[in-house]
């Protein structure tokens, strides 16, 4: 629904556990607003339709979940070298290889570090509720133009899979830039377009970094979106994102009633990490708790943020530990660090 209100038209992708939902709704929806629905051959065949429709100018999506991710990666990086525009939404599931369909954070490192070649970036929105994969998705199209950079939304599949209220609304007006860079065939006495992520000019390949480069301290300083819930006199914060931020939500008001100061802080933008938000709190506040459905991503990402003698401890349920951590559980970790 919010790809459709964002303008999007075109999708390509191909079914896996547990996004198949995204393509079966606009496989439906699409054709009768003129659009179109391509189920591709294959993952990598999906990207590289995201890539060739993005160089045209219009929007376009796709969508997968852990090893249709990791093939798209290839199309990612080649999208991001040529500076193109699309949303990619990956509803996170249990791997590494096949994994299971278990609701899992393990794909922060991919996501978060570009995940193909080249050194490259990519946007990385987490939302928390059905509500947020609304609102970040047309989100997501708007970065995505504004920025020249593919974007993420990256949820779990809890999220995925999850039903709540929601309120649908028209797509923020956004400031978008003109796309002058089309590829739109050659007409008569005008340039002719080309989209490329080829340099061989001597210094060329070097002044794309540090353009892109440049284009990503952009985007730290102007778009780092985060919630922050009682962090003004926590003497411990919890983070955490997606579903887990879901959870210790209501463990962090156990601890409240209990007369603890504990606060969360809750990222929105996994790239760019909010590290300024993380290191405001670390000068009164030395103590926090990341709690991630994986092993330890995000955490080193806080580690990085905070101030020097801040002390950050990690509490994780990678998938296959047989349920989602409750509320009581997060609070008894809460209890231990506090």
């Amino acid at each position: 629904m919010a790809a459709i209100e964002a303008g999007c038209r075109y999708y390509f992708g191909y079914p896996i556990t547990p996004q198949s939902d995204i393509p079966e709704y606009l496989s439906r929806a699409l054709p009768p607003l003129g659009g179109e629905f391509i189920q591709a051959e294959s993952e990598i065949g999906a990207i590289n339709m995201l890539l060739g429709a993005s160089a045209t100018g219009v929007r376009a999506m796709t969508s997968s979940s852990g090893p249709g991710i990791s093939l798209k990666q290839e199309g990612i990086s080649y999208m991001a070298g040529s500076e193109l525009p699309g949303v990619i939404v990956d509803i996170m599931r249990a791997g590494p290889g096949l994994g299971g369909i278990d609701a899992s954070q393990a794909d922060y490192f991919q996501a978060t570090r570009g995940g193909g070649h080249g050194g490259y970036r990519i946007i990385v929105l987490a939302p928390a509720s059905v509500q947020e994969m609304y609102d970040l998705t047309m989100l997501a199209f708007d970065l995505s133009d504004i920025y020249r950079i593919p974007a993420m939304v990256l949820a779990d599949s809890v999220i995925g899979q999850m039903k709540e209220s929601l309120t649908a609304h028209p797509r923020p007006e956004a400031a978008l830039p003109a796309k002058g860079w089309v590829v739109r065939g050659r007409a008569p006495k005008e340039p002719q377009n080309v989209v490329k992520s080829l340099y061989l000019g001597d210094g060329e390949m070097e002044a794309f970094h540090w353009k892109m480069h440049a284009r990503y301290q952009e985007l730290a300083e102007k778009e780092c979106r985060w919630e922050e819930i009682q962090t003004e006199d926590a003497t411990l914060v919890v983070t955490a994102f997606g579903s887990t931020a879901r959870i210790a939500r209501t463990a962090v008001a156990m601890a409240r009633e209990a007369d603890m100061k504990v606060g969360l802080l809750r990222p929105i933008t996994l790239f760019p990490f909010p590290k300024q938000s993380y290191e405001a709190i670390s000068r009164h506040c030395k103590k926090f708790l990341t709690i991630e459905l994986s092993t330890g991503q995000m955490v080193e990402d806080v580690r990085l943020s905070v101030a020097r003698d801040a002390e950050v401890s990690f509490y994780g349920r990678p998938p296959g530990a047989g349920s989602l951590p409750t509320p009581e559980e997060l609070f008894e970790q809460i209890k231990k660090q506090y």
